[in-house]
């Protein structure tokens, strides 16, 4: 296929200070879970990226100094820090990509809990969270120190086979940008009170990192361009006036927002291109390339941007992680085959966990080391199976298109009569219409293969199994919620629930839904409890919405988003009530009890709302196994196993890692063996794959295995 020549403007060249890149596809600096504590799994990943065709691959942030210490990104403290990021390096450039890095000291951030060193800020002031440590304010000495710091650090970045440096000046968690601002900074020297004043930080090291690596590496700023207003937020934003002030000093301006929850906001607070109106400026007021982000998936979004003088690269971070051959699939005019980023911030989640991050479109994240998976490759298959898939949603689906892939016949069966199951109801529920590209990119790939069957509409029994020719079994139909109420903090049943009507999201999700006064009762703690609380204020129903944590959907502060649904939730509903359990129930009243002293309120409910856990629904999975080997055997079904949900209830990206996990070693049990392989830095150990772990032709394509 080739590409429409309105596309040709994104595979430009863009020269950025001494150094070009082939195209305009620029994967921004993002964080990402493995770090310096997986160096393996983070060096193959950003060569996957380089390899899907990105012309510029950044590193994540990137440490200067032990007295900046983030836990769990990388760090360029000194030499010995050089051989595992040229790891990564070499593994860019082996595909022609510009490898860039993002050099950060995390000033008051961080309280250093690794390194025990006191934190250093410009001013006095508490780290941030709630640590008990105070970060000193810097002296003439410790402001010379970490310009000597920045500058050994682009020297060693140099010598790591780095082409661009990054001065990090963003998201309200770096030195350079806590400088800028007049709400850390209080200093009365040269390095305060005015911008001029306070800018002269980040120009010094600009400069500095220029006059040591600029003649072979181009020096570049990221910036938040909205927050630097007074404290509280009051006074006028001075962004503008920084980018202006300091417009022609760097090679590339890499523009943002300056608080991360909007910077990185979800598809149910945020649309595709969402900063424009932010950054548009920027490229008024310098001749320097900018870059920027909005979480674009569109290739007539992204030529609109460079066309309309608003960005002259493409940036992206989760657009990269869910595709990383986004830009190839655009310059061979393959757009259906794109993956697009459905906004979950479950890949955000992952990092904050302090673990390899997920995706939930694209399986292999974080898989590409240790497992050998890759995004775009999967071995042929191997044995003679024929597979039957009974469950068409996340992980059915992703088991029968990996499969299909692999070349194995395969036939799916659902009994609804639109196939994605939780992924098509959830997807009609507020503000999570996006999360529909889930189903939506593999029923297109699905649809393709000649090798797979689709049956919608069937309900199977296990009879029909028996009669189905196959001898792979996946038994992929799902979980249903309780409504009992159990769930974290029940352990059995919630009391009187058969004196009032009681749903579930399940029945909302089915337009079942409850009228007049509502409790809400959320054990779940991530998205599904606030949408179903808006939906019903939606439908006029007053809501009482009910949790036993401290914060409203507790869990979405790893995704970024909790305060945005406290808020809305706040306004909406009748009533909040954290840190709350629902004890008991009665026609007509709900009995809530605080979880920490068990005193009782009563509230006024014409029914109850259960959002607390899930149950598989795995009769047809357990009604094959009591058939017994030999009744398995005479039909010629060797193997009967469980997917997704229906092996254990959890979020979607564990669903379809379900089924691509299946789809690529036959089984879901677990092993004695350790399915995938581990690294010890501190040794040297570069642990092997277990037998059949490994991706021939990942590897053939650059990918270490």
């Amino acid at each position: 296929m080739t590409r429409p020549s309105r596309f040709d403007i994104l595979f430009e060249p863009v020269r950025i200070g001494p150094v070009t890149t082939r195209n305009r596809f620029f994967q921004v600096p993002h964080c990402n879970g493995m770090g310096r504590a997986y160096p393996g799994p983070m060096a193959a990943m950003r060569g996957v990226k380089a390899e899907g065709g990105w012309g510029v691959v950044c590193t994540e942030q990137c440490d200067v100094h032990h007295s900046g210490n983030h836990q769990r990104e990388l760090r360029l403290w000194d030499e010995q820090d050089i051989p595992y990021l040229a790891r990564a390096t070499d593994l860019i450039h082996e595909h022609g990509s510009l490898a860039a890095v993002e050099l950060v000291h995390n000033s008051s951030h961080v309280a250093n809990l690794e390194s025990r060193a006191v934190p250093i800020a410009p001013s006095l002031e508490l780290t941030r969270g709630i640590n008990p440590v105070t970060a000193r304010a810097m002296d003439k000495s410790d402001i010379r120190a970490a310009r000597r710091w920045y500058r050994t650090a682009a020297i060693n970045a140099q010598r790591a086979g780095f082409d661009i440096v990054y001065v990090y000046a963003g998201h309200d968690m770096t030195l350079p940008i806590h400088f800028l601002s007049r709400r850390h900074n209080r200093r009365t020297d040269e390095y305060g009170g005015s911008l001029e004043n306070r800018a002269r930080f980040l120009r010094e090291l600009v400069e500095d990192a220029k006059e040591a690596v600029g003649d072979t590496c181009a020096v570049a700023i990221r910036f938040g361009v909205d927050g630097l207003a007074g404290p509280h937020g009051v006074g006028e934003d001075e962004g503008r006036e920084v980018v202006e002030m300091l417009a022609e000093l760097p090679d590339l301006w890499d523009v943002n927002l300056s608080n991360f929850d909007d910077d990185g906001v979800t598809s149910r607070f945020g649309e595709e291109g969402h900063q424009e109106k932010y950054i548009k400026f920027v490229k008024s007021v310098t001749t320097k390339p900018v870059v920027g982000v909005g979480r674009f998936t569109s290739p007539d979004t992204m030529a609109a941007m460079v066309r309309s003088g608003t960005l002259d690269l493409i940036g992206a971070a989760r657009p990269s992680i869910a595709d990383p051959f986004l830009p190839r699939k655009i310059e061979e005019g393959r757009f259906d085959d794109i993956r697009e980023c459905i906004g979950c911030n479950i890949c955000v989640a992952g990092d904050r966990s302090g673990v390899p991050m997920r995706c939930t479109q694209n399986p292999a994240m974080g898989e590409e080391w240790r497992r050998g998976w890759h995004p775009e490759y999967i071995p042929p298959k191997d044995t003679d199976d024929t597979v039957m898939i009974v469950g068409g949603g996340p992980a059915g689906l992703e088991a029968a298109r990996a499969l299909g892939q692999r070349g194995y016949s395969v036939l799916l069966a659902d009994r609804s009569r639109l196939l994605g199951g939780r992924v098509v109801r959830e997807s009609r529920l507020p503000g999570l219409g996006a999360w529909a590209r889930v189903s939506d990119w593999r029923l297109t790939q699905l649809r393709r293969m000649r090798n797979v069957q689709l049956l919608p509409d069937n309900d199977i029994t296990a009879d029909m199994v028996l009669e189905a020719e196959a001898s792979l079994v996946a038994v992929a139909t799902g979980a249903t919620w309780r409504a009992d109420g159990v769930g974290r903090n029940h352990a059995d049943p919630i009391a009187g629930l058969d004196r009032i009507p009681v749903f579930t999201p399940d029945d909302v999700m089915d337009s079942r839904l409850p009228s007049g006064r509502v409790v809400v009762f959320d054990d779940d703690h991530y998205y599904m409890g606030g949408v179903i609380a808006e939906r019903l204020v939606e439908q006029g129903c007053e809501v009482t919405f009910v949790t036993p944590e401290s914060l409203v959907s507790a869990y979405t502060q790893l995704t970024a988003e909790q305060k945005r649904i406290q808020r809305r939730l706040l306004e909406s509903c009748a009533a909040v009530h954290p840190s709350t359990t629902l004890a008991r129930a009665e026609a007509g009243l709900a009995h809530l009890a605080c979880v920490y002293t068990g005193r009782e309120r009563t509230v006024a409910a014409d029914a109850i709302v259960l959002t607390t856990g899930m149950v598989p629904r795995d009769e047809l999975y357990r009604d094959l196994e009591s058939r017994g080997e030999a009744v398995l055997g005479a039909a010629g079904i060797r193997r009967v196993v469980r997917l997704g949900d229906c092996l254990g209830p959890g979020i979607i990206a564990a669903a379809v890692h379900s089924g691509h996990l299946f789809a690529r070693t036959l089984d879901t049990a677990l092993t004695d063996w350790t399915p995938y392989r581990r690294e010890n830095v501190e040794l040297g150990l570069d642990l092997p794959l277990p037998p059949g772990g490994a991706d021939a032709r990942a590897a053939a394509r650059g990918v270490p295995s």
